[in-house]
């Protein structure tokens, strides 16, 4: 008989060639690894799979070996890795599937918190085009060629953007683009360049791979560091750095985690490329601990399951959570920084976060959990058949300026807040005394269609749900001052919206702020 997982792999192998069943003769004999294809598996290189034996330099070696070759990597089924706390990174360069075998990551004693377990990177090395020096604001081409598609990161160190406001104030990050453009230096139109750049300090191009990597099952289990609760970030999971990457079927649970505990940055991490998809995946919060901000006060440290960065073209489809969504006792699955086209769908997750500002995201099929949709960025913010339980429906992020440069769209979904006397449908606040870098603004359009209210759960005082928040109760007459004006949405579109308790939606408490809002 031939070993499961040894015929698993030769598929899948062999799926990947193209090569359909050819593998295996009418007998059903092993082929001849030697003379013709073969996978490339951890044993061969002397991992024990035991549970118990540290098995990180052979997993290593094993995709070493297999990036030499081009070889596919297939873990056996029946297996359980042990990765201790060493620092060793296995880099994947080719198609790997994981199955059903379990890995342990042991976070207790940890050589280089900032070293992932596995690495998945590209063979195509990145590029500093030369003669960028400046850009505008919706350029259509860069007097550059390039060695084909690729993801092009722009920064002007002069400029600092997102100057976060609150108990993590800091002074900012250097201004930053992420785009897609052609070998002729053409930019996609679906990933317009953002920003005005008096100078271009620095630029990388990374090549879009043509092959799309599968990585594909995979059990992991992380033990969970307890250090000290300050922001020490540990990595310890799967970084991305590869275009056209696809993550299917794969498990991450987390034990051990005490009354203490420094954060993570996410178990998957996505940066620096494109088209990247992670489906059918199950991925857990990790539990909320506090330190001391840069404000000198106690603040919940952010701690991620999955997070994105200077990512474009990221797909989430059919992601969930093992713990509830709801349990406030654990962090938003998700942040993102300086990302171009997100899109959820069919996910089942505690948040939904673009920390640096994210242009253009879509959220569908979906329901998100007790921090809902926050958001800052541009383009257009789409939410479609998803449903909300948490106080807000979209959430500008206050700490940025709650500002969003284009439009949102609210489309076949439902609100169900649990206190819906404390509830808006879109919230957020800018005092316009804070210079957060870049001029600030609410969504220039809101449209509202399709729209259930549950707010059965109101009480007598009960007004009906607000479109938004105050944003800013101190301006409630035209003598107000504003050192960094904060603009206000110009346009609300409502269509067919029902609310339980049969009360309106109105448009904000702050009747001043928002009287010149044309509801239509």
């Amino acid at each position: 008989m031939i070993d499961g997982t040894f015929k698993r792999c030769i598929f899948f192998m062999l799926a990947v060639l193209g090569l359909g069943s050819m593998l295996f003769a009418a007998g059903g004999e092993k082929a001849d690894m030697k003379t013709s294809v073969s996978v490339v598996r951890y044993e061969t290189f002397g991992a024990k799979g035991d549970g118990r034996t540290d098995d990180s330099e052979a997993i290593a070696k094993a995709h070493a070996f297999a990036n030499e070759h081009g070889l596919p990597v297939c873990a056996d089924d029946k297996a359980t890795y042990y990765i201790g706390g060493q620092d060793r990174t296995a880099v994947i360069l080719t198609d790997t599937d994981f199955g059903s075998a379990r890995f342990i990551i042991d976070d207790t004693a940890v050589q280089n918190i900032r070293a992932n377990i596995f690495e998945v990177r590209s063979a195509l090395p990145s590029i500093k085009p030369e003669g960028i020096t400046s850009l505008k604001r919706n350029q259509r081409k860069l007097d550059v060629a390039f060695p084909g598609r690729c993801v092009v990161q722009v920064t002007n160190a002069g400029v600092k953007h997102f100057i976060r406001e609150g108990l993590n104030q800091n002074s900012g990050s250097s201004q930053t683009d992420v785009f897609l453009v052609d070998a002729g230096g053409n930019v996609d139109a679906d990933t317009p360049v953002q920003w005005d750049f008096e100078q271009v300090t620095e630029v990388i191009a990374y090549p879009v791979d043509a092959k799309i990597l599968t990585i594909k099952g995979g059990r992991f289990t992380t033990i969970a560091n307890a250090a000290e609760s300050k922001y020490t970030y540990y990595a310890r999971g799967i970084s991305i750095k590869r275009s056209s990457v696809v993550v299917d079927g794969l498990e991450h649970r987390i034990s051990g985690e005490g009354e203490h505990g420094a954060p993570y940055n996410g178990f998957i991490s996505i940066s620096n490329c494109a088209y990247v998809t992670v489906r059918n995946a199950l991925v857990t919060g990790r539990k909320t601990y506090q330190t001391i901000g840069k404000a000198n006060k106690p603040v919940s440290m952010g701690s991620y399951g999955i997070s994105l960065t200077r990512g474009v073209n990221i797909t989430l489809e059919n992601v969930s959570q093992t713990n509830d969504i709801h349990d406030r006792r654990f962090w938003g699955i998700m942040g993102t920084n300086f990302c171009r086209n997100l899109l959820l769908d069919r996910c089942t997750l505690s948040r939904f976060d673009a920390h640096q500002g994210v242009y253009n995201a879509t959220i569908r099929n979906s329901t998100i959990g007790h921090m809902g949709i926050l958001a800052i960025g541009g383009g257009t913010l789409l939410v479609e058949n998803t449903t909300i339980k948490t106080r807000h429906f979209i959430g500008l992020r206050p700490d940025y300026g709650s500002t969003w440069r284009g439009e949102f769209i609210i489309r076949n979904c439902v609100f169900a807040p649990a206190n819906p006397d404390d509830a808006v449908l879109i919230s957020g606040s800018n005092s316009g005394a804070h210079d957060f870098g870049y001029p600030c603004s609410m969504p220039e359009r809101v449209t509202i269609e399709n729209l259930r209210v549950d707010d059965s759960k109101a009480s007598g005082k009960y007004k009906g749900l607000p479109v938004f928040a105050s944003f800013n109760p101190a301006f409630k007459n035209s003598q107000y001052t504003q050192a960094f004006p904060y603009a206000v949405t110009r346009e609300i579109t409502l269509k067919n919206v029902t609310t339980a308790s049969g009360k309106p939606l109105r448009v904000s408490d702050n009747t001043f702020m928002f009287k010149d809002v044309v509801v239509k």
